[in-house]
């Protein structure tokens, strides 16, 4: 067992540390919204990972500052002193994934590498914090999740890439990997990517299942019952309530 998910009940994942919870609209990756999900007793938290152009790591989901920021550009082009500038909303900073992990030393971090120039700052930020059991590090890229296993070794949980989701989901043969888990949205538009099938063979090579983006209380319930084990959510006051009336909130 990875100690990342030694965890006494289903996981419940604080999506960019919960990006829809009404008192978080429009803060996603900032430390105000990981901040309010600890508040609310959440242990996991997700977030993604650029490089700046002097690779600097930084808890951010788009490739572009334009979207939850005042400032604009690309973050790869551009030096930290231009990134720390920029304020979500207007009002809050992009934090580093340092500070991520200095200021919330209790937490466990979901990180998505984003784009291949962010696979070496980022595997260097795990070794120097020492965080290499507090984090899950995924990506859509086989690529990119290869190469930090490579850097960090099997101590590392990682999610599984896409290749090895797709043999698991399409084949009946075991995949070699030393991915820890699967973190895969239920369809993918008009594919089905979560079925009974792949549920039972992850559990059969003691993989663990988590479920993004799942903001549904109903999709929530359905999904707990088909034994997943872990749900990621934007609605984090929506994912608490429906774990606790099921007597599976730790």
């Amino acid at each position: 067992m990875y100690p990342y998910l030694d965890h006494g009940g289903p996981i419940a994942m604080a999506h960019r540390g919960g990006a829809l919870h009404p008192d978080n609209i429009g803060y996603e990756n900032s430390l105000r919204a990981f901040r309010h999900a600890v508040g609310l007793g959440y242990r996991y938290l997700e977030t993604d990972l650029h490089a700046t152009s002097d690779g600097m790591v930084v808890a951010f989901h788009d490739k572009r500052l334009d979207r939850v920021t005042d400032r604009t550009g690309v973050i790869a082009e551009l030096p930290w002193s231009e990134v720390k500038q920029a304020r979500i909303n207007g009002k809050e900073p992009i934090p580093l994934l340092t500070e991520v992990l200095e200021e919330l030393p209790e937490t466990r971090l979901n990180l998505d590498i984003k784009a291949d120039n962010g696979v070496g700052p980022a595997v260097e930020v795990i070794r120097k914090t020492n965080a290499i059991d507090r984090v899950c590090v995924s990506s859509f890229s086989q690529r990119r999740v290869q190469g930090v296993r490579r850097a960090l070794g099997d101590r590392l949980a990682t999610g599984f890439g896409d290749r090895e989701v797709a043999l698991l989901r399409f084949t009946p043969f075991r995949v070699n990997t030393s991915g820890a888990c699967l973190q895969i949205p239920e369809s993918f538009g008009s594919l089905k990517v979560l079925t009974s099938g792949l549920l039972r063979r992850a559990h059969a090579l003691g993989k663990q299942v988590h479920v993004w983006t799942v903001d549904d209380p109903a999709i929530m319930h359905r999904l707990l019952d088909a034994g997943v084990d872990g749900l990621i959510t934007d609605r984090t006051d929506l994912l608490k309530q429906v774990l606790v009336d099921r007597g599976q909130w730790v």
